[in-house]
């Protein structure tokens, strides 16, 4: 279970580096496996490349190799990713995850080509794809990524977010032997473990990085039957952490937890009252404090 970290921020709307760094010790003492800095969750639109690179560099040194870093690195300027692949610094960054261009919806053979100028620019790092099209605006198919991942063997994995478990599957049964597929959505990760896929990159992780870790890793042993009973108790939670955005209800969680401030920046806003409510009371079934 990999987490996309979140970005909290204080009420002045600053980035809060301690909340932050209680976040990342959080995780690293309740089993999460790796984490995800500047992805969708961490609001990276919003942040300055100021901000960026101290929170890269606070992960790296509060981590401290115990786990890997996932760094995401994407856009829909082919161009300045591969020139951010050739001049950057990536000590201490373990792999990039790279999503599909969004807003320019490019074709196919456009999404091929972007992926593939990324492959060639970084030869020391791998490349997780990152399909998301409620996003992006545009679906990279099946036979986009197998191609990507027969051509170029710095091309790892994929985190598929596309919600269509026919074309998740396709490339599961299609793919080369060491091509990992990862869930993009924590509500089916355990379905598509079963499929073949080998873990998540989790939202819901960053709450409960314990609990969904166990649930990963008793589905990959093959014990479904213990894996489907933490599933479904997260059913109702998977519901409401999207319903007002991410990361807006992951973030109402933690906040409730006193892991930091309930603070989005714009164009993002906090969850509704009542759908924070609705968070508080399964919260207290699920015997967690808040």
């Amino acid at each position: 279970m990999g987490v996309a970290l979140i970005t909290p921020f204080k009420s002045d709307g600053n980035v809060d580096y301690t909340a932050l760094s209680r976040v990342i010790d959080y995780q690293l003492q309740n089993g999460t496996d790796y984490l995800v800095v500047l992805g969708t969750t961490a609001e990276t639109p919003t942040l300055t490349p100021g901000e960026q690179k101290e929170i890269i560099q606070l992960v790296i040194n509060k981590v401290n190799g115990q786990i890997p870093i996932v760094l995401g690195l994407g856009g829909n300027n082919t161009r300045a990713i591969v020139e951010k692949l050739k001049t950057d610094n990536f000590t201490g960054i373990d792999a990039i995850l790279s999503v599909v261009p969004y807003y320019n919806k490019p074709s196919q053979e456009g999404i091929y080509q972007h992926y593939k100028a990324i492959a060639q620019a970084t030869t020391s790092l791998p490349v997780i794809l990152y399909n998301v099209p409620g996003r992006t605006g545009v679906n990279m198919t099946a036979e986009t990524t197998l191609r990507l991942a027969r051509e170029f063997d710095n091309i790892a994995g994929i985190k598929e977010a596309s919600g269509n478990m026919t074309q998740m599957g396709e490339i599961i049964k299609n793919k080369p032997r060491d091509f990992q597929v990862i869930s993009g959505d924590d509500g089916i990760t355990f379905p598509l473990i079963t499929l073949g896929a080998v873990g998540v990159i989790s939202v819901i992780g960053n709450a409960f990085p314990k609990e969904f870790s166990r649930m990963v890793r008793l589905a990959l042993a093959g014990d479904y039957a213990n894996a489907l009973t933490i599933h479904h108790r997260f059913t109702e939670l998977f519901e409401l952490l999207f319903v007002d955005g991410n990361p807006a209800g992951v973030k109402s969680m933690l906040n409730m937890m006193g892991y930091i401030e309930n603070e989005l920046r714009l164009p993002l806003v906090p969850t509704r009252i009542t759908t924070y409510e609705k968070i508080r009371e399964v919260l207290r079934e699920l015997n967690i404090k808040c």
